[in-house]
């Protein structure tokens, strides 16, 4: 019955079931997206998999995570519908969408910037005057470039494939997205001497976080809990979670993160566990 449903917590309906349905990205290299084979992958999704496992802790039971492909446009919605207990992806925090859901710490830091051709010359806002900006609806990219410069005339696309393709054909003139995402794109793209993203400083910054249905809040702190666990383990060279975050920002990972980005995330996760209280070893 649906008003059973309605009124039933995540953390209840988690219990009952014996599973937890997250919505993720099908092409947000490397947070999350499907792999050659179809199967759900990269940063955010293991976020997820020691959420399921903090859960299993607290209810001592097994806890199976399912995994559902979910677009930037379809997330909120399902979220509020509760097609999805949580959704961990590559979303930011705006104060829109937080009258929508709640948000859990940031686990991750990001900015917008775009992907332009080499010989474009665009990258100041000035530049970017009456020129074609490939957005997803939606998103803080949007929001970023309509506060940068308002005379860019956005054209808007549906997915990220769709706006590398846009501007590899030369349909719009630069395709804004987070810094970590069109260098993940870069870094595997078959021509990318061709390609450059810029400026060298994101147009904003904004903090990586999993969102949930309002109103869960013991869901939340099992979240929360999962998120500074890893954060601290990370900074503290724990070499479990170390091998988390290498696996797809280091050296040989998915998408290799540069020295300052590298110390601007870890330096974003050392304030985030200083405004909680330290987890006891035996936990971590």
């Amino acid at each position: 019955m649906p008003g059973v449903a309605g009124a039933e917590t995540v953390m209840q309906k988690v219990a009952r079931t014996g599973v937890l349905t997250a919505g993720t990205s099908r092409d947000a290299l490397p947070f999350a997206y499907a792999d050659s084979q179809g199967k759900f992958t990269g940063y955010s999704v293991d976020m997820l998999t020691l959420i399921q496992k903090q859960l299993e802790k607290e209810l001592g039971k097994k806890i199976k995570l399912k995994l559902v492909g979910v677009t930037p446009a379809e997330r909120i919605s399902k979220i509020i519908n509760r097609e999805v207990d949580i959704v961990c992806d590559a979303s930011s925090f705006t104060w829109q969408r937080d009258k929508k859901v709640d948000f859990s710490v940031s686990y991750g830091v990001t900015g917008t910037q775009i992907l332009i051709k080499k010989d474009s010359n665009l990258g100041s806002p000035e530049s970017l005057i009456d020129k074609r900006v490939g957005v997803m609806a939606g998103t803080t990219n949007e929001q970023a470039i309509k506060h940068i410069q308002p005379q860019a005339k956005l054209v808007y696309l549906k997915t990220r494939p769709e706006g590398f393709a846009a501007l590899e054909e030369g349909k719009i003139d630069a395709f804004a997205s987070d810094s970590i995402l069109l260098e993940g794109w870069l870094q595997t793209a078959k021509n990318q001497d061709s390609f450059a993203i810029v400026p060298p400083r994101p147009y904003s910054r904004e903090g990586i976080a999993c969102m949930v249905p309002e109103n869960n809040s013991k869901f939340l702190d099992s979240v929360n809990y999962s998120l500074v666990k890893f954060m601290q383990g990370l900074v503290n060279d724990n070499p479990k979670y170390v091998a988390i975050f290498d696996r797809w920002f280091g050296f040989q990972g998915a998408v290799y993160l540069n020295q300052d980005l590298r110390d601007l995330a870890v330096e974003t996760m050392q304030l985030m566990i200083e405004f909680h209280e330290e987890i006891p070893q035996k936990d971590l």
